[in-house]
């Protein structure tokens, strides 16, 4: 079943592109953490898109940040079968090999980015002391 409501996904799309209407100052959409919430497993990625189906559980929300062997047994290669990253944001960092319902991956996770600046509305921002 697709859920499809114009309005709501629009809006939601909007959101997602940081032009959404939302009162809060600096709110972003985080992208990682919605699918470890409401797509733990990564079922729905794998039913469209098939170029991940490899991917075991949650790794496949964010593919990018598999080592070369793990891509290499579940058949992608970043750049060829599977595009690289365009932007990532520093916020999704602290998401990245996390559990669905945010217990950390076994491996442990990463020390997140030391960045002045927050996320990808720096790039596009004209003000960049803020």
């Amino acid at each position: 079943q697709v859920d499809y409501d114009v309005c709501s996904n629009y809006g939601n799309w909007l959101y997602s592109a940081g032009i959404g209407n939302d009162p809060r100052d600096n709110r972003k959409f985080n992208m990682i953490k919605q699918g470890l919430d409401y797509d733990g497993n990564g079922d729905y990625i794998r039913l469209w898109v098939p170029e991940l189906q490899g991917i075991k559980g949650a790794d496949i929300h964010s593919p990018w940040a598999l080592s070369s062997a793990a891509l290499s047994q579940a058949g992608v290669t970043l750049g060829e079968t599977y595009p690289q990253p365009v932007v990532t944001a520093p916020e999704w960092g602290r998401h990245i090999h996390q559990r669905p319902g945010g217990s950390p991956h076994p491996r442990g996770r990463r020390a997140p980015a030391q960045h002045k600046d927050r996320g990808i509305d720096f790039y596009f921002s004209r003000k960049k002391d803020a």
